[in-house]
């Protein structure tokens, strides 16, 4: 079976052939650096490292492209707020997000193109724009992208022109033409600081958001690549534009496959700084392991949402347990994974449609369970090797499970009488499910005539 990824544009499942054979380039809209990496942050780099992990495994040879911008009004805000300098900040966010999706796994990319180092590649792709009759000059000094001038304005996100002016609302003094216009090249402002301006041929000012991308993308990757990544929230406007933007410079298609990851969700609703019900991968660490928390991230479809939790947090750490204890109990042999192995050939199956991590870690709860019965090294090879592709259970078990061993004797006792509740009422499934639990959590029952006792681990 041949790789199948979701591609937003045609709304289906296509098979995946990269332009040129063996290669795969691919570009996802990475972050804003003005404050800490929330959790939904994490999902979308995550997604991506799954993503360019699979291509790796499946003998692509990848350039992953994950931009950061480091202008924007945000940026420019919390700089002045905080009394330095836009790229003091930026440098220092940049550092603290390496340094919290770092302890997470999660891989560099290829390139890490920022985008204060690309401003005459916008530049030169509104000039383009511009002799093409898709830019105008406004007389604040902005420049503007022409939207109904551009024929395939909508085709990403199926928002028809019609559908996007019954929903605008006039722009006041803002210099646009049409209300659904965007900005190409914003005008200094007097009140900004010097070092968020730009000399250019419109006067002095700095770029739009939309037209970093389409600049670094086409710069680091061509005018065309394979694939072209980031969260659902940004299919409109932002990369809607960005199409508009570089195809309409370059007359070309911009990326073949484009992809969306799921939200993350607190209580039904997005998570987001502007709802504040956000939480920092920092905050979550504090209280979570770091491999723990990368497999909550990755257990669930990466076009789903997420609900996030604690109590879904502490059953990704279960679960991850269970795992850890069947390496734990046979020393994984050294494994070159044979794809037509039974196990291993459903696991690339799971994955090769639409990077299917459910399935494919269903997979390794599988393995689990035969290393178990079967006290095979080859087995728990197999299953520290597959689960290598997805970042996971590359470490010590003995040192994970200890780490998580935190139950007090109360509790301990507590989960044995809901074993034996389990078992008087023939409920034999939760009653192993309890034991598991406890096992690996470092905590052995033995069952006698006179009841359940239990001990720790050796």
């Amino acid at each position: 079976m041949s790789l199948r990824i979701y591609n937003t544009l045609s709304r289906e499942l296509e098979e995946f052939s990269p332009l040129q054979p063996g290669r795969v380039r691919m570009y996802v809209c990475g972050m804003t650096v003005y404050d800490f990496c929330h959790i939904g942050h994490a999902r979308m780099m995550m997604a991506f490292d799954v993503v360019q992990r699979w291509l790796r495994a499946s003998d692509y040879a990848v350039t992953y492209v994950r931009n950061i911008t480091d202008i924007d009004d945000k940026i420019i805000a919390r700089a002045v707020q905080r009394g330095i300098t836009i790229r003091e900040l930026t440098d220092e966010v940049i550092a603290a997000m390496h340094q919290d999706i770092g302890a997470l796994g999660i891989e560099p990319p290829t390139i890490e193109p920022r985008a204060t180092e690309y401003v005459p590649q916008m530049l030169g792709i509104i000039e383009k724009l511009e002799q093409k009759g898709l830019a105008y000059r406004s007389d604040n000094g902005d420049v503007n992208y022409a939207v109904r001038k551009f024929p395939g304005y909508g085709k990403l996100s199926g928002k028809s022109l019609d559908e996007l002016h019954a929903g605008e609302r006039v722009a006041v003094l803002d210099g646009k033409q049409d209300p659904l216009d965007f900005v190409l090249w914003k005008a200094a402002k007097q009140t900004e600081p010097a070092d968020a301006k730009w000399e250019s041929p419109y006067g002095t000012g700095r770029p739009g958001w939309h037209i970093e991308c389409s600049a670094m993308s086409c710069a680091t990757l061509g005018e065309t690549f394979d694939i072209h990544g980031g969260g659902a929230d940004l299919q409109f406007p932002h990369h809607e534009n960005e199409i508009a933007q570089s195809e309409g410079a370059n007359g070309k298609p911009l990326s073949r496959f484009w992809v969306h990851n799921g939200f993350v969700r607190v209580d039904n609703e997005k998570m987001s700084k502007s709802l504040g019900n956000f939480f920092t991968i920092r905050e979550v660490l504090q209280k979570y392991d770091a491999e723990s928390l990368r497999f909550f991230l990755v257990r669930t479809h990466y076009r789903s949402a997420l609900n996030y939790s604690d109590a879904h947090l502490d059953d990704a750490r279960n679960s991850l347990k269970r795992l850890y204890t069947a390496l734990d109990l046979v020393a994984p042999a050294e494994a070159v994974i044979d794809w037509t192995q039974p196990h291993a050939a459903r696991f690339k199956a799971a994955m090769d449609e639409d990077f299917g991590t459910p399935e494919a870690i269903a997979v390794l709860f599988e393995l689990a369970g035969e290393v178990n019965r079967t006290k095979s090294a080859e087995t728990a090879g197999l299953l520290k090797a597959l689960a290598g592709s997805l970042g996971l259970l590359q470490g010590d078990p003995r040192a994970f499970l200890r780490a998580g061993a935190t139950l007090d004797e109360a509790a301990i006792q507590a989960q044995i009488d809901a074993r034996a509740a389990a078992k008087a009422a023939k409920n034999f499934a939760e009653a192993d499910r309890i034991r598991n639990d406890l096992l690996a959590q470092g905590i052995v029952l033995k069952d006698s005539p006179t009841g359940t006792t239990w001990a720790a681990a050796q």
